[in-house]
């Protein structure tokens, strides 16, 4: 068993966040998979299914970003999981727009959401980090992730939440480097990056 969890804020006003990517690739996930209705629990709402015949809970926590680690804690205990168990979907700044890397452990780069599950759970579970883009000045970082995605992105952020549950099977299974992999060819496919562009950040 696995589980899913999705970065974001809730309510309305966060929905189209940069930030709120992660919540958008669980949302995908559920859809693309037919998975269960969403529900209220774990201070958060969960989604049930399965990946490549993996039993996977997905969880898109509402205790805001900076205390995202109380739901996901809270679910790991219920469920009797470990962190390597957990696969955490993140928006990530260092990586260029769609870019997307998968690791375990790690530093967690200045994200509050990382922060608060490393110290609920401990840090060696598997981020998916997402690439959002850097504004490129530091003062400029919390407009930029606290904004909604631009017009044009929209191409990129849909292509990249389809790829990415179209995938998700991979991760549940742990074939990491393959998921990385089809996920960067689909986006290819579509015209999302160049066909000269080797995936590398």
């Amino acid at each position: 068993m696995r589980l899913f969890v999705g970065l974001g804020n809730p309510g309305a006003k966060y929905a189209n966040n940069r930030h709120n990517i992660g919540f958008a690739v669980v949302d995908e996930i559920a859809r693309r998979h037919g998975f269960a209705p969403w529900r209220r629990r774990f201070q958060g709402e969960t989604s049930e299914g399965t990946l490549d015949r993996e039993r996977v809970v997905l969880l898109k926590p509402t205790t805001f970003m900076n205390e995202s680690g109380r739901a996901v804690q809270e679910a790991a205990n219920f469920f009797k999981l470990a962190a390597g168990e957990i696969t955490v979907f993140q928006d990530e700044l260092e990586l260029p727009p769609a870019k997307v890397r998968v690791k375990i452990g790690g530093g967690i780069a200045g994200h509050n959401g990382l922060r608060s599950i490393s110290s609920h759970i401990g840090n060696e579970y598997r981020r998916v980090r997402l690439g959002i883009g850097h504004p490129g000045i530091k003062e400029l970082v919390h407009g930029h992730v606290l904004s909604d995605f631009a017009k044009r992105d929209r191409a990129w952020v849909e292509a990249l939440c389809e790829a990415v549950a179209d995938n998700a099977g991979l991760l549940a299974t742990d074939k990491d480097s393959t998921f990385q992999n089809r996920v960067h060819l689909a986006l290819q496919a579509k015209g999302i990056f160049d066909k000269d562009d080797d995936g590398a950040a």
